[in-house]
C-alpha cells in the first residue's frame, strides 16, 4: 500500500522542490531575520510577509521522540516500529520527522542527527539519521 503524500501548496512548493533536490530549505523573515519551519505566509514573530528561502545545514539534535509500534493506518504496517522525533535544527527551528537508518530505535534525547531524503513519488521527504558529530 502506498504511503500518503504531502499536500503541496503555493507556500510550501519551494520547500518540496528543495527536498526533491536534496536540500532542506527554511524560510527566513526579511524584516526580523527569524528563521522558521514550517513554511507559511507571514512571520510568526513580526507578521511580515517578506521572506527568503535559505538552505539549512541539515543538522540538529533530538529534542524528544516516540517509537511507533502500532501503525496509524494500514499503509504504515510494514514500517513499524519506527521513530518520530522533534528535531532542533542548528538554525533554530524545531521540526518533526522520522529517524531512520542503523540504530534508529536506539535514539536518545540530544543525539546528533542529519537530514537524508526519502523519495516518495514526485516528492521527497526529509528524514533524519543519527550522526557521529
Amino acid at each position: 500500500m502506498d504511503l500518503p503524500l504531502p499536500a503541496v501548496t503555493p507556500e510550501t512548493a519551494p520547500y518540496w522542490d528543495g527536498a526533491r533536490d536534496g536540500k532542506l530549505l527554511l524560510q527566513r523573515c526579511l524584516a526580523c531575520r527569524a528563521v522558521r519551519f514550517y513554511p507559511r505566509r507571514t512571520c510568526p514573530a513580526c507578521w511580515s510577509p517578506d521572506v527568503e528561502w535559505i538552505e539549512a545545514s541539515g543538522r540538529g539534535r533530538i529534542a524528544s521522540f516516540t517509537v511507533i509500534h502500532r501503525p496509524p493506518a494500514p499503509a504504515f504496517a510494514g514500517r513499524v516500529p519506527y521513530v518520530v522525533a522533534l528535531i532542533d535544527l542548528d538554525e533554530g527551528p524545531r521540526m518533526m520527522a522520522n529517524v531512520v537508518g542503523d540504530r534508529a530505535l536506539e535514539v536518545a534525547i540530544d543525539d546528533a542527527v542529519e537530514v537524508i531524503f526519502e523519495a516518495r513519488g514526485a516528492v521527497a521527504l526529509p528524514q533524519f539519521q543519527r550522526s557521529a558529530r
